[in-house]
């Protein structure tokens, strides 16, 4: 599972820098059209907002890989250090869980009539193809969130 959760954070990690340098150069062409020519690009601040959500979910599954997401430990500080392993791996549980719950409505949703035939407003693309980061994020954030679940449950037997 280590490795299958290291080559999907190799792979984003890729694909966060190809997004971010898209969105700023989209962004930056779209001032010089803008201001400099005085004609807007009517695509430019939806690609780039469909980029910088794509790079969030992305960089939210990167948080949970490498443990940066914020939390509140004030409780579990205090704890011995057996409970606070048991929170954990049940905080893992709860949070797996809960993504595959989003994961199953998530792709109920894209693959529903409403979405699968509705198009962007200015490049009109199909919505599927931007509302796909859902499942495609959660599904990354869930191999990460897995992989260190069994390290817990591993280090538990261990000790």
């Amino acid at each position: 599972m280590k490795k299958l959760s290291n080559m999907v954070a190799s792979f984003e990690k890729k694909l966060a820098i190809i997004l971010m340098f898209t969105m700023a150069v989209t962004v930056a062409v779209a001032v010089i059209f803008r201001y400099v020519f005085n004609e807007p690009l009517f695509w430019a601040g939806e690609i780039s907002i469909f980029l910088l959500i794509y790079t969030t979910f992305i960089g939210g599954s990167l948080g949970l890989k490498y443990k940066k997401q914020a939390s509140v430990s004030i409780v579990t500080d205090y704890l011995p250090k057996r409970m606070k392993k048991i929170i954990s791996i049940l905080g893992h549980i709860f949070m797996l869980v809960f993504l595959g719950i989003l994961l199953f409505y998530c792709f109920k949703w894209i693959t529903s009539p409403t979405v699968a035939f509705q198009k962007s407003s200015a490049t009109l693309f199909p919505m599927w193809i931007p509302y796909s980061i859902l499942p495609i994020g959660l599904s990354f954030a869930a191999i990460h969130l897995l992989n260190h679940l069994l390290d817990m449950i591993k280090e538990s037997e261990a000790q």
